[in-house]
Order: structure tokens, then sequence, then C-alpha cells
């Protein structure tokens, strides 16, 4: 008995230290408790996420941390780069409030050793729960170890990721330019969010009907963290050096072809080979026979042909009567109370046809 609690007394001094040292001093620990390490996420899993509450409301929160010795090997010149790369995709998603896009509850702040900012509570990226394990606590959380996606939750959270896009191609003008995995976060209630707009780019002519984007000239030479995720990535970026809203459609083809292969995206890609690397992954989608339609169209080497957000929203994929479901739980605050009333009269016929998990995520909010 006694070990044990020795041991269990070492591993909270261990995670308390750990959590002590990437945010001592940081502005943000005056209004928010940080507690556990529980998750990791954004470009290349580079922010730890942990558990917090705001001092004043006990409001629950997640705190993004980012421990800049992660990144002390490099030139200053370089670290000056990803810092201030960090530091504009939390300062854009803060600017920007959607129900698709991770909500930040309080902005970026800076010490000496970390970059940190709040947002809604959070389960985990959607990287984590696909077994990329980076910069999580060991052991990982049982929840991430063991966590299995539904497939009525898998469409779900794609349809909300479409609508996100929809968000930003329709609403504001703007190409996220970094759609992956890592960038994608499952918040406390199950909902899929997008983060990570580092390498975002706003149409030039926003007033106008048609939008224009202009884009960056692909860099090896510069670190991960001041690149977009190439297999991600379109490849009219690296082929043509140009990009629209038709580009996050291919990173969406992408998303959606990782999450039904064990998280896998359809080629590994060498950032200074990349021009090879996209030829052989545009070979091997066009052989891919099980590669759904849909998915082939965003895939498509050409962006014209690929359909845009509002389109995927409407797809047979996402007209199923759980995904359904779930979208009508999202918006019943909408809804008059006949409309109510005749939902839940409805609802026994569909929870068998919901995973215990979705029904619990779902309903709790509303109960």
């Amino acid at each position: 008995m006694e070990s044990m609690l020795n041991k269990l007394k070492s591993t909270v001094t261990k995670v308390t230290a750990d959590v002590t040292s990437a945010v001592m001093g940081n502005p943000v620990t005056r209004e928010f408790e940080v507690g556990r390490h529980i998750a990791s996420g954004g470009p290349g899993l580079c922010w730890r996420i942990y558990n917090g509450t705001k001092k004043s409301t006990k409001q629950e929160v997640a705190v993004f941390v980012f421990d800049k010795k992660m990144i002390d090997k490099y030139q200053k010149f370089d670290k000056d780069q990803i810092i201030d790369s960090l530091k504009r995709g939390v300062q854009q998603l803060t600017r920007l409030r959607h129900p698709r896009l991770l909500t930040v509850q309080h902005p970026l702040e800076e010490s000496r050793d970390c970059l940190a900012f709040c947002t809604e509570p959070v389960f985990a990226s959607l990287s984590n729960v696909m077994g990329q394990w980076d910069n999580l606590p060991s052991p990982v959380p049982k929840d991430i170890k063991e966590y299995k996606l539904y497939d009525v939750e898998t469409k779900y959270g794609l349809l909300q990721i479409s609508e996100g896009l929809v968000f930003l191609h329709s609403g504001v003008k703007m190409v996220h330019g970094n759609l992956c995995l890592e960038n994608i976060i499952l918040n406390k209630s199950g909902a899929w969010k997008i983060m990570g707009f580092d390498y975002s780019i706003s149409s030039i002519n926003p007033s106008d009907a048609e939008p224009k984007y202009t884009c960056k000239e692909w860099e090896p030479s510069l670190p991960a963290l001041c690149l977009p995720n190439p297999e991600y990535l379109a490849p009219e970026y690296i082929l043509s050096v140009s990009c629209d809203s038709a580009s996050d459609m291919y990173s969406l083809g992408v998303v959606m072809h990782a999450v039904f292969n064990e998280g896998k995206p359809v080629c590994q890609v060498n950032k200074h080979d990349i021009f090879k690397s996209f030829s052989r992954q545009l070979d091997q989608v066009r052989s891919r026979r099980r590669v759904r339609d849909h998915v082939k169209m965003l895939l498509s080497v050409t962006p014209n042909v690929r359909p845009d957000a509002d389109q995927m929203t409407k797809i047979p994929f996402f007209d199923d009567v759980g995904a359904m479901t779930l979208q009508y739980f999202d918006s019943l605050f909408q809804r008059d109370n006949l409309q109510k009333s005749q939902f839940f009269k409805g609802l026994p016929k569909v929870l068998p046809k919901l995973p215990k998990v979705n029904i619990h995520i779902s309903i709790s909010s509303y109960i």
C-alpha cells in the first residue's frame, strides 16, 4: 500500500511540475487554474492541451500551451518564424466566431517560456483519437487510447467540418490552408471543430462576388512548423503556386480518406522532395478502387472539378438518420416548442440506430 501511495504521489508531482514549468509566469494563469495534461493538437500537434477552470466563475475550459523549449534546436530566425506563425493562427481563430470553429475563451498570452490561450472544453484532437500520440502525456490517457469513432459520429463530424468550410469560404472569404487531422478538435460534447489558422489566406477582394487568393511558394528549407502539412495540401499550391476555396476541399478529401483508413492520408509526403511526392500521391488516388466517388472528386488534380463546401453538405453520404438526428440536436435551441415536441415524439424510433456514446454526448447538453 505504501509503495502504491508513493507511486501515486510521484505521478501527481510529475504532472504538477510539468504544468508548472510549461505555464509559469504566463499571464493566462492569473485568471485560470491549469490542471491535467489531456491531449495535443494544432500544427504538428505542437500545442499541449490541459484541463482548466476560470478562477472567478469555475467555468471549465481547455488551456492550450506551446512550450518554447520544443524549438530550442532552431536558430533565432527560425524560432521567430515559428512563434509568429503560431501567434497568427490563434489570433485569427480568436477573431472568427462560428459554431463549427473552436471557440476561444481567452486570447493568446505570451511569456518568456510559452504561449497559452483558453478555449471551450476539449476532449482531444482528431489526430489523437486516430492514433497520433505526439506531445501527449505518458502513459497515453486511457480514454484516448481506447476511443472508438462510430460511423454515425464520423459522418456527422465530417458534415460539421464541411459546414465550417461553408462559413469560411462563403461567409468570410477565407481559405483555411492547413485542414488536417491535427487541426480538427473534438470538444467535450463530441462536436468536431476547426482550428489551426496559421496559414489561412483572406481574399484580396472580399467585397467582390468572385474572391481571389494569393499563396506563397513552398519553401522546404523552413522548419516543419512554418509549413502546412504537405500530406493534406492540394497539388496546385505546389504545381502552380495558386489556391482558392477548392484547395481546402482537396484537404477535406484527404481528411475523409484518413478517418476511414486508420488515420493514414492518401500518401506519405516528403517536404524536401514534394514534387515527386505529389506525383506519387496523384497516381495512388487514381488507382484506388475503394475510394468513394465523392472523395475521388475532392481529390481531383483539377480544382474546378471538386465539389464546393455547400455541395458537400448535401451529398447522399450525409443523408443518414443518425447524423441528421445529431444535427437536429445541435439546432434544437432554434426550434419552437411544437417542433421540439414533434422531434422528441419521434426520437424513440431513432435511438436504437445511435451508439450509446453519441446519445450521451448529444442529449446531455439539452437535459
